[in-house]
């Protein structure tokens, strides 16, 4: 990891320090602790008890840890802070280029509606080609930053013919709204704010650009000693995701309850969104090994990476 990423990483570890440590390999943990980023259908799921139900009879409690995106999760994952994660695409590229020990457990195979590239309403940009020159916000190491550059690329443009603006959500917002920046390229509820309550306009969606996909994550001592535990992890959010997808409206609800969001724009992204948890097969490994090549043709992470090195195979029924 980098100095940066030790530092945070203990920051992090810090701060969840009363949280007990896992228990030794031959025993069950007390605790499993899953990180997620507020939104999604996770509000929901919590409401509904069932990861908590699923584990009680084991003498296994749940504990939710919520981060604003995907990088700082990942960092507490690698010092043992969160055992499993809900994160984007790049996330896991950044980290495993930083030496985390980490595990792609389980993939979500995204629609590509719910992440884009957005300028204000009036901008005379109106297209990925219109963004040379211009300052562009997005999440350092997210999924949007993969979008950024994936649509560069797509537009004949190189990562030097912009300014980047590396921002973190709520950063990115007020220097969206303020006009500090020309575009953002940002994912949902965000991005479904900014169209309704700010006339955005999108220049380019995912699925106009790549094919994305979110990824259970778990720590490799987690896996390594509990993979009858991320099992059953995995299978539990497989059938709430099925759940989630019958029920949209619940699903709203309780995301909007749980994040204050506006209701009409976590509508939109809900409908927008899937929940289907899948293995992660040689098609998700492709995708993601292309943004990790891309990465490190420019340089944006420390070394090439191989992601099927740290793929752990899921056999969803066993």
């Amino acid at each position: 990891m980098t100095r940066r990423g030790i530092v945070i990483g203990a920051l992090i570890f810090a701060s969840l320090a009363v949280v007990p440590a896992q228990a030794q390999s031959t025993d069950r943990p007390t605790e499993i602790r899953i990180g997620t980023q507020k939104g999604g259908f996770f509000p929901a799921v919590r409401q509904r008890h069932t990861v908590e139900d699923a584990f009680k009879p084991l003498g296994i409690e749940i504990k939710w840890i919520d981060f604003q995106f995907g990088p700082p999760l990942l960092e507490a994952i690698n010092v043992g802070a969160v055992d499993f994660g809900f994160v984007g695409d790049s996330p896991p590229i950044f980290a495993q280029a930083g030496g985390a020990r980490i595990r792609y457990v389980a993939a979500v195979k995204s629609d590509g509606n719910t992440q884009a590239i957005i300028v204000p309403r009036d901008s005379p940009i109106k297209t990925v080609a219109d963004l040379k020159g211009k300052r562009v916000a997005f999440g350092k190491g997210s999924s949007a930053h993969n979008l950024l550059v994936a649509a560069l690329e797509q537009a004949g443009l190189s990562y030097g013919d912009i300014t980047p603006a590396p921002l973190a959500p709520a950063d990115a917002t007020a220097a969206f709204l303020k006009g500090s920046v020309d575009a953002w390229s940002i994912w949902d509820p965000y991005l479904a704010l900014a169209e309704l309550k700010e006339n955005a306009r999108i220049i380019a969606f995912d699925k106009d650009v790549h094919k994305l996909n979110a990824f259970y994550i778990a720590g490799s001592d987690f896996v390594n000693k509990h993979a009858a535990l991320v099992t059953k992890l995995n299978a539990v959010f497989s059938s709430e995701g099925q759940w989630a997808e019958r029920h949209p409206d619940e699903v709203a609800k309780a995301q909007a309850e749980a994040t204050g969001v506006d209701i009409d724009a976590v509508k939109r992204f809900v409908a927008r969104s899937n929940y289907r948890v899948v293995p992660v097969d040689d098609e998700v490994v492709r995708s993601q090994q292309a943004i990790a090549d891309r990465f490190a043709k420019l340089g944006l992470i420390p070394k090439p990476v191989n992601v099927s090195d740290i793929v752990w195979k899921w056999s969803p029924g066993s």
